[in-house]
């Protein structure tokens, strides 16, 4: 065996000269069956006929000296069909296959590649010939190598498969960081936290105590009483105030979709999952801030996987048993009394009191009151340059809406503003139009001592007469019940600016 083993290694050297890697790779392919067989038995042809490729080796002349079973499988031609033949001859006589290249290999002396077919089965093929030179540089032996194009075509396409998979997953993969980057930005914008009562100091100290740590926050009060303006001022002033910051309110999303909101899907999870999966809002949030409003009406079931997260600090989207590490500081907020939905069991115990790290309780603008005059002022100034006015509120005003309840607390003090503001074309409608808008009963007056006696007669006054134009429309009509005289009517009103 040792002759066909120099043969190998000459035409290993003979073709580092073209440094065809096909052919190569070839050879040393042959090299190493003849190393690793039985060399007792083992020859060349055996080597070649355990080879994928086709094989066609022909002599410096042309003439056909050996074809592999790989080569008769692929054309239908068989060995007795050329062995012994010239190249030529079988191309231009027999007709067996087009493009031969083996005669422009023997006239070029160089390598040459082209698409033959054979005519047998109509197979067609990339075909790769080389030169074998002897001693004086002339050609001894040239040796083709077939491959199937439609393999051929096969691997392209799925190369090209994959190619644009990757495109549709890097596009995709850009378009979902556009959107999380949007998502972060937009989450992240914020109104600041405004007071000046003794609640909103207290307050303010408190924020400006936990900002910078990474302590769970638990925010409790009435609804509208500005619970996520606080998580906001917090997040605004915390360490992570550069980092995401995602909110989601608990109740407005049913159980089975707030799950996969939260902690995400693999692909496939579920009917109607997008098949590519999803992030869930921690992993969004991670190194940042998550806000879980209203998370007082988080299902049971889900309370226990949150109690989980903030234990582990990690999460598992649905779908999937892979445990993802996820950095995310916590701060809910509610409107329910959670020690109540404890001991009626609607809400877990121990998850309230992994909440409860750092309590906040908001009071209703009610109790506020020392800020009515500061919002009105605010907001008035925000919704005078939205919509483009110059109005003012007076006094009188002021104490209108001083002595109303507020049920909506600051979300209706706001929303009463802005539609003040709207329908309004001079400051001096402001006064009328809060009172239909309130539809204030101005008896009895509020107490609140803070006044002066004759600035409480003059309120309680000014909102008798009020009520007494509201219900008879006229001012004679108004004088008629007080038991005055008209002119009586006319004179407080402008005394008093009704």
């Amino acid at each position: 065996m040792k002759k066909p083993i120099k043969q190998l290694q000459i035409l290993k050297k003979e073709n580092e000269k073209f440094g065809n890697p096909h052919i190569q790779a070839l050879l040393e392919e042959i090299e190493d069956c003849i190393h690793f067989q039985d060399q007792n038995t083992l020859d060349f042809k055996e080597i070649a006929n355990h080879l994928n490729d086709g094989i066609y080796i022909s002599d410096g002349q042309g003439e056909t000296l050996f074809i592999n079973k790989a080569y008769t499988r692929m054309t239908g031609i068989k060995p007795e069909m050329v062995i012994g033949k010239n190249v030529k001859e079988i191309s231009e006589k027999y007709m067996l296959y087009k493009n031969a290249v083996t005669m422009k290999v023997i006239q070029e002396k160089k390598r040459v590649d082209s698409i033959g077919e054979s005519l047998i089965n109509n197979q067609r093929m990339l075909i790769t010939g080389n030169p074998i030179f002897d001693r004086a540089g002339e050609v001894k032996m040239v040796v083709i190598n077939n491959r199937v194009l439609t393999d051929l075509e096969t691997l392209m396409e799925q190369l090209d498969s994959t190619k644009d998979k990757l495109q549709i997953y890097s596009e995709e993969n850009r378009k979902k960081n556009s959107e999380i980057n949007h998502f972060r930005k937009t989450q992240r914008e914020s109104k600041y936290y405004i007071g000046q009562g003794e609640h909103y100091n207290a307050l303010k100290r408190l924020i400006d105590q936990i900002a910078p740590t990474d302590a769970t926050v638990l925010i409790t009060g009435p609804t509208g009483t500005g619970k996520e303006v606080v998580a906001n001022e917090i997040v605004r002033t915390s360490e992570r105030r550069d980092k995401p910051y995602i909110k989601i309110n608990c109740s407005a999303i049913p159980g089975n979709l707030l799950e996969s909101e939260l902690f995400g899907y693999e692909k496939g999870s579920f009917t109607g999952a997008n098949k590519e999966g999803k992030l869930g809002l921690f992993e969004i949030a991670h190194t940042g801030t998550l806000l879980l409003d209203e998370i007082g009406d988080m299902p049971l079931d889900l309370q226990s996987k949150m109690l989980r997260v903030l234990q582990e600090q990690e999460v598992k989207r649905i779908g999937s048993y892979k445990p993802i590490a996820v950095d995310v500081r916590i701060i809910a907020a509610t409107n329910k009394d959670i020690l109540r939905e404890v001991k009626q069991g609607r809400f877990r115990e121990d998850l309230y009191y992994r909440l409860n790290v750092i309590p906040m309780k908001l009071m209703p603008l009610c109790e506020r009151l020392e800020d009515i005059e500061l919002f009105s002022h605010h907001f008035l100034e925000e919704y005078n340059k939205r919509y483009k006015k110059s109005l003012e509120i007076d006094d009188n005003s002021l104490r209108l809406l001083n002595n109303y309840e507020w049920p909506g607390n600051i979300r209706e003090f706001k929303n009463i503003l802005e539609r003040v503001v709207i329908i309004s074309n001079h400051s001096d409608e402001i006064y009328s139009h809060l009172q239909n808008m309130l539809q204030v009963d101005p008896l009895p007056i509020k107490m609140t001592f803070e006044k002066s006696y004759k600035e409480m007669v003059q309120d309680y006054e000014r909102q008798l007469l009020s009520r007494a134009l509201k219900e008879f429309k006229t001012t004679t009509n108004a004088a008629k019940h007080l038991k005055l005289d008209q002119s009586t009517i006319v004179k407080k009103r402008q005394k008093l600016g009704i």
